[in-house]
């Protein structure tokens, strides 16, 4: 009777040990998550405004044929990024990433000779409030957002195709329409790309293979709060 009833406090210790170590590891991890995307953010952030900053170095990317690279080119990286992850070294992979937040802040400082600055910062602050709000939705929360998700990931993929389209009807209501639709597909996947983030962590079986995900959870929210942040700026921004 002694033996049964000492060993439950030592298993609950045990069980409660295990808990422990998951939960410090999965806030490790996230804060690593969180960190890949503030810098990447912030990389693009300083690109983008020290391009803008200098026009002749502007006016030499956007005035001649290399305008299509610098938009182009981080659509590249990242289906090269998400498809070859496995087979990269983590440094490889964080050296792509960096490499790909600063292509964005050459793509971006567009923005800067579009809307006023003004506005530009109020409407970086109200994304970072809902993409705030949406991600640490999609941390706590218990229910499955894989259903809710499929269903925006088609949005996604309709939202794509119209955004090609508009290219060339250059439609201002389309395109209205369109950032509309990008403001809610973005929330949503903010909260369900955060809960699919956290269970990469569960699935992964190295330090290795736990950074590079890390890597690519990074890139998913960097994306989901750039997309959220254009969209809210092409309806609310002021033009100049």
């Amino acid at each position: 009777m002694l033996d049964r009833f000492d060993d439950q406090p030592i298993l609950r210790n045990s069980s409660a040990t295990q808990a422990w170590d998951v939960d410090a590891g999965l806030r490790n991890y996230m804060m690593k998550v969180y960190g890949y995307m503030a810098m990447g953010l912030g990389l693009t952030g300083v690109v983008s405004f020290l391009t803008a900053s200098s026009p002749a170095f502007f006016h030499a990317i956007f005035g001649t044929p290399l305008a299509w690279v610098v938009i182009f080119a981080p659509l590249g990286m990242v289906l090269f990024l998400s498809a070859k992850i496995s087979s990269l070294s983590l440094s490889t992979a964080q050296t792509l990433f960096w490499v790909y937040a600063g292509t964005m802040g050459l793509s971006l400082s567009s923005i800067f000779y579009m809307y006023t600055g003004q506005s530009i910062a109020r409407l970086f602050f109200v994304s970072a409030s809902v993409f705030a709000a949406m991600s640490l939705y999609g941390y706590t929360t218990k229910k499955d957002l894989t259903n809710f998700g499929s269903f925006l990931m088609m949005g996604l993929i309709g939202l794509v195709i119209a955004s090609v389209v508009n290219l060339f009807l250059q439609s201002t209501a389309l395109q209205f329409g369109l950032s509309c639709i990008g403001v809610l597909v973005f929330t949503g996947l903010t909260a369900y790309d955060t809960q699919m983030i956290k269970e990469l962590y569960f699935e992964s079986d190295s330090i290795e293979v736990a950074g590079k995900k890390a890597i690519i959870g990074a890139l998913n929210l960097y994306l989901d709060f750039i997309n959220l942040f254009l969209s809210l700026l092409r309806i609310f921004g002021d033009r100049r």
